[in-house]
């Protein structure tokens, strides 16, 4: 794996892979002493134009725990602030020795610009672009989902997704984190279906490969976990997506009697941070079905898996 942008960069195969590594880094974790020899000497650079705090930790934790060394820097008091572009920055990377650049950036596609511009000789790693997408969220979802049905229902791992339904409710025109599910788990053989208002559905989603709905009454009785996304009120300049927070939460927002709607078994995901009272209540975010507090610690095993796939290359054992 020379660089990780997008999702639809994994065939099946390939995000089976690394969903098994997640795993076996998963279970190195338990151990008292958590750190592994294997990235030592190596440099990981995690270079955050947007302001990021589960992401920045999670990958930081990730590196170090392989034994890497960690630069991290955002845009904020660095010379990106004083005007200078991507292009010069990766140069200084470069310079600097890095061996892979984790990259969160506010322009969608910076990641393969700076992948494939000739640049940089380094691994990137896409940590979330703009509104385009966010791979090693959907990564880490998976993990998470199939953990969860796996233990519920047994079965070959790498089997237990197909056929899975997962709705996807809410800011999808904004979400990179949508965008990145949608390819994913239509890899690994899962049935998805995008519920939304029609404001907030990007165009051409008609394209993508999963179902739509406006109705998320009936959606839920039929499904194996329900992922919530946050209404990105930042990215909305103030206009006209919606007519009011409270028409909002009364269409698509998962409370209590929707949480009694899903199957006993169906799962509450959210990839964060969450506006408690919005797009989620507190006794769905709470509820014993919610995997959300999982969702971060598995983040940290799959962004092992991930960098150790990165850098180890063809020498990955």
């Amino acid at each position: 794996m020379r660089h990780l942008l997008s999702a639809a960069d994994l065939s099946r195969e390939g995000a089976l892979e690394l969903l098994d590594v997640a795993e076996e880094m998963a279970a190195t974790q338990a151990r008292e002493i958590k750190k592994l020899p294997t990235l030592r000497g190596r440099t990981v650079v995690n270079l955050f134009f947007e302001d990021s705090t589960r992401t920045r930790i999670s990958f930081e934790a990730a590196a170090k725990r392989l034994s890497a060394d960690v630069i991290t820097f955002s845009a904020k008091g660095s010379s990106v602030s004083k005007g200078e572009s991507l292009k010069d920055t990766a140069l200084t990377l470069q310079a600097m020795g890095a061996d892979a650049v984790v990259l969160r950036h506010s322009a969608s596609g910076a990641a393969h610009r700076l992948a494939h511009a000739g640049w940089s000789g380094v691994g990137v790693l896409n940590a979330g672009d703009g509104t385009h997408e966010h791979p090693t969220q959907a990564l880490l979802d998976a993990f998470t989902l199939r953990r969860r049905l796996a233990e519920r229902a047994g079965g070959d791992p790498a089997r237990v997704l197909e056929g899975a339904r997962v709705a996807v409710v809410g800011d999808v025109l904004h979400s990179r984190v949508a965008r990145s599910n949608v390819l994913l788990l239509e890899t690994l053989g899962a049935d998805v279906v995008l519920v939304a208002p029609p404001t907030l559905l990007p165009v051409g989603v008609g394209t993508w490969p999963c179902r739509t709905s406006w109705d998320l009454d009936a959606v839920l009785p039929d499904v194996d976990a329900v992922m919530v996304l946050r209404v990105q009120r930042e990215r909305m300049g103030g206009g006209g997506f919606f007519p009011s927070a409270q028409e909002y939460t009364r269409r698509f927002g998962l409370d209590g009697r929707r949480l009694r709607l899903l199957p006993d078994h169906a799962l509450v995901m959210h990839p964060g941070p969450m506006n408690r009272g919005l797009e989620i209540s507190a006794e769905a975010a709470d509820s014993p079905r919610s995997t959300i507090v999982e969702q971060v610690a598995n983040g940290v095993a799959v962004r092992m898996a991930a960098l150790y796939l990165l850098l180890a290359g063809e020498d990955a054992a």
